[in-house]
């Protein structure tokens, strides 16, 4: 056959090959491409490679089982099997038994999770469990272990925050404790203030979130890190929100957030604030979270509400609000939008001087200037400073 003929001859393979090869299995496939290199004669495996791809010793091995289907000689096979049973290349596991229990050893020790459950989890990584296996002298590789694993029904996963303690049977009791007690003080007109610590601020020119009028390629430059400054320090500011007249106070404190600073807050929200709009009040309620500066088992806070008690004359209630209540105290925090420079500088130009300086302070008070914000008639995330 010329040169010109064979070209011919196996551009015809590889055109009647294209048209079938995606309607075939491997096994149809190779007696397929048997037939063709049968049909072509001498060379024709060469031939029938080069217009297929397929590797010349499986062309022989399909001209093989072609010629024993013809004579009969070839045992049956199922149609949807391409090869006889048993052949084919050996599972890792049948040629190394201890392959799959040594593996079994190193992930259930550090196995997690419910052990009746049918989807485990390992600390293990991959190349951990390649490497001690390897060590022990199995043949292995990161493909083979990562299946060998889904067939054991592990897979890689992350932890689930799902474990929640308890919650105490009288929960919702407690709430409705605390409605009923808040309700009967704002019928009376009687003074109702809910208290907390804000999130503490860094004092400096770093970056903050959001945007503001400035001239045209004029942005404020800050600090590209936001490392403390340890002069200026942190603010922390502290919350009084007043439910009856629905308004704030925040002062902000450039030491400490203790519970010293936190009545101190108070008792300023009091003189500034309280005393004017309920002149005739013989009660205060107190809402507040259950930890920091104002939590429930701290001693100083409860001896500082008891000189504030002393100092107005009627009582204090405090209700400490149970765990997982970040909704409310969210719905009553009023917004507050000062920036970091108007706080260091409230913060460092009006320092309290009603008040003994702090132990812990060095020469500046720890309670700055405060600022009062009013939320009536205000658009939601907007903020009215009087």
């Amino acid at each position: 056959m010329k040169k010109a003929e064979r070209k011919q001859a196996e551009a015809e393979i590889r055109a009647r090959y294209l048209k079938v090869r995606n309607g075939l299995t491997e096994r149809a496939r190779r007696l397929f491409i048997a037939s063709e290199a049968l049909t072509f004669g001498y060379g024709g495996i060469v031939a029938a490679a080069r217009a297929t791809g397929m590797a010349p010793s499986a062309i022989g091995r399909g001209i093989k089982e072609f010629a024993a289907i013809e004579d009969g000689s070839a045992p049956p096979l199922d149609p949807t099997r391409s090869r006889r049973p048993g052949a084919g290349r050996k599972k890792a596991t049948q040629k190394d038994p201890t392959l799959l229990p040594d593996l079994k050893a190193l992930v259930e020790s550090t196995t997690r999770g419910d052990p009746e459950s049918p989807l485990l989890w390992t600390a293990r990584s991959l190349r951990n469990l390649v490497a001690e296996l390897m060590a022990q002298g199995h043949k292995t590789s990161l493909n083979m272990v990562s299946r060998l694993l889904k067939e054991l029904g592990y897979s890689l996963q992350a932890n689930s925050k799902r474990l929640e303690g308890s919650q105490h049977p009288d929960r919702n009791a407690q709430f409705e404790h605390i409605n009923e007690t808040i309700r009967r003080q704002l019928e009376t007109n009687e003074p109702v203030i809910s208290v907390d610590t804000k999130k503490k601020e860094l004092v400096g020119s770093y970056k903050n979130g959001g945007r503001e009028l400035r001239a045209q390629r004029d942005p404020e430059d800050v600090n590209v890190h936001d490392f403390a400054d340890k002069e200026k320090g942190k603010v922390a500011p502290y919350g009084v929100y007043d439910l009856q007249e629905n308004e704030a106070w925040v002062s902000v404190g450039i030491s400490h957030d203790t519970a010293e600073f936190a009545v101190e807050t108070i008792r300023t929200w009091w003189n500034e604030m309280g005393a004017s709009k309920y002149p005739h009040a013989t009660s205060l309620v107190i809402t507040a979270d259950g930890g920091g500066s104002n939590g429930y088992r701290l001693r100083l806070w409860k001896v500082e509400l008891q000189r504030l008690a002393d100092e107005l004359g009627f009582p204090l209630t405090v209700c400490h609000l149970p765990p997982r209540h970040e909704q409310v105290e969210q719905d009553r925090a009023p917004p507050i939008l000062l920036h970091h420079q108007e706080l260091a500088w409230q913060a460092a130009c009006h320092p309290s001087g009603d008040r003994e300086p702090d132990r812990r302070d060095e020469d500046q008070g720890r309670v700055g200037c405060a600022q009062s914000t009013r939320r009536t008639d205000v658009p939601e995330g907007a903020t009215r400073v009087r």
